[in-house]
């Protein structure tokens, strides 16, 4: 009877704390509050990417040209402008050659010195076949390619480490870079990859056309244009909840890569140690699909050294670094972060180095070039085994032709050449030898130098690697 009475008052006692815990008052849960309504906006003075997809013949103002978008523009965190979108414009001004251009092109046996042509594109061409007017101002780009910067040297001193925790988890990041890295390269050469380049003999013939003396003018296919919109273009409003953009302005994860564009033109020769250095993202960057910097977002920074050309053809260098970043709408924060790789010409000459600064190089055809100079003037002072015979022997023809090549190229060429006079040849030859002397040694070297606009790939985190070397040649 007992046990039945316990069990009778346990299954009450459990019944009222059931009953009691329902009638408790329910909290609700944190309301995440309203979305975000963000404006997908490119931006006036944004600088649209476009590159021509087929030659233009240059011959009248107001002729159609026609490009393509070479990399993808983003608008916050959404792309709105796919690479490969279609631009049309029209060429707008053919512009006149000055008189000392004409000249010195004359002398040079061009008769078709290279004008000035502007163009402007007015209309975008969506894949969805949306249209969009546009206004911009036209400047040619770079033309380079993406240059990074040296692999980060494992050891100082070339002597082994040990593996700490510390070196280990420095590999870990360079190993992340490496792949960012490849992977940048690879959606670059992807972009560059829509336009079909020139085949060997048709560049072989533009280059036999360039040499004549009357000449047409061409823009080649894959030639690359800022085309820098006037007027925002607006592609609506997204709407986003708190969750998705809570980490916003939060510092990237190291090893980090993102795309931007220099606000801030650099010179080796005329900016100061110290000055204050922006770059804008053209691109947003997720990490674990939150996303973390938005389009963009501003990277401050400043000139950590800066060295100028100098005589005795020293190059220029510059490095800087970055140490904030500024989202659109959000507080700045500090971070580390520097060079991993910029634009670069191929007739440029600049080396990175494991920290991100640049250096100016000489090429090494230099020493063969000034070479050939001065074993050209030299045989031109040397008396020829055929002199006194009757009529002129390839030799001396052949000797004075180049010597008046290397003073003054196709002119000289011809004139000596024409004139049996080895006083004339050997001052030619003496002349360009004195030149190339001059031109590769003795003048003031490169500086580095950064246009507004130039693509670089900025890596976030502090770099582990040993005191910086010698920049190489490229």
């Amino acid at each position: 009877m007992r046990f039945v009475c316990s069990v009778v008052i346990a299954i009450l006692a459990s019944t009222a704390s059931l009953f009691a815990q329902a009638n408790q008052p329910v909290t609700p849960a944190a309301d995440p509050g309203p979305p975000t309504v963000i404006p997908l906006e490119v931006p006036a003075g944004t600088p649209l990417p476009v590159v021509l997809d087929t030659e233009v013949r240059i011959r009248k103002t107001g002729q159609p040209i026609r490009g393509k978008i070479a990399e993808p523009v983003y608008a916050f965190d959404k792309l709105v402008v796919p690479a490969g979108s279609e631009v049309d414009g029209s060429v707008t001004q053919i512009g006149g050659v000055p008189k000392l251009k004409r000249v010195m092109a004359a002398l040079d046996g061009n008769f078709s010195p290279t004008r000035d042509v502007r163009i402007t594109f007015d209309q975008l061409l969506l894949p969805d076949g949306r249209r969009i007017p546009l206004r911009t101002e036209v400047s040619p780009a770079s033309q380079g390619v993406l240059q990074f910067a040296a692999a980060a040297d494992p050891n100082d001193s070339g002597k082994e480490k040990k593996k700490g925790a510390t070196t280990v988890a420095a590999d870990k990041v360079n190993e992340k870079v490496s792949e960012k890295k490849t992977e940048v390269r690879r959606e670059w050469e992807t972009a560059k990859a829509q336009i079909a380049a020139p085949g060997k003999m048709h560049r072989l013939k533009r280059i036999a056309i360039a040499e004549l003396p009357v000449h047409p003018q061409y823009f080649e296919a894959g030639t690359r244009f800022n085309a820098e919109i006037v007027d925002p273009l607006n592609f609506g409003n997204e709407e986003v909840t708190p969750e998705k953009i809570r980490m916003v302005g939060t510092a990237p994860p190291s090893g980090s890569i993102i795309h931007a564009l220099l606000a801030t033109p650099l010179d080796s020769s005329s900016t100061q140690k110290g000055a204050e250095v922006d770059a804008v993202m053209t691109e947003p960057l997720f990490a674990d699909s939150q996303l973390i910097l938005p389009e963009g977002t501003v990277l401050k920074g400043s000139v950590l050294q800066v060295q100028p050309a100098r005589r005795l053809h020293r190059n220029g260098q510059l490095r800087i670094v970055f140490h904030q970043v500024a989202p659109p709408k959000s507080a700045e924060q500090q971070v580390e972060a520097s060079l991993e790789g910029v634009e670069v010409k191929d007739d440029q000459n600049l080396s990175l180095d494991s920290e991100g600064g640049a250096q100016a190089t000489t090429p090494k055809t230099r020493y063969l070039t000034t070479g050939i100079s001065i074993a050209l003037a030299a045989a031109s002072m040397t008396p020829d085994a055929d002199a006194g015979a009757s009529g002129q022997s390839f030799g001396e023809i052949g000797g004075r032709a180049a010597n008046g090549a290397s003073g003054f190229r196709l002119i000289g060429f011809v004139m000596a050449a024409a004139i049996r006079s080895r006083p004339v040849a050997s001052g030619f030859g003496a002349y360009g030898a004195g030149m190339s002397v001059y031109g590769n040694f003795l003048s003031r070297g490169h500086d580095v130098v950064y246009p507004k606009d130039t693509a670089m790939a900025i890596g976030f985190g502090s770099r582990v690697t040993a005191t910086p070397k010698a920049a190489p040649h490229s």
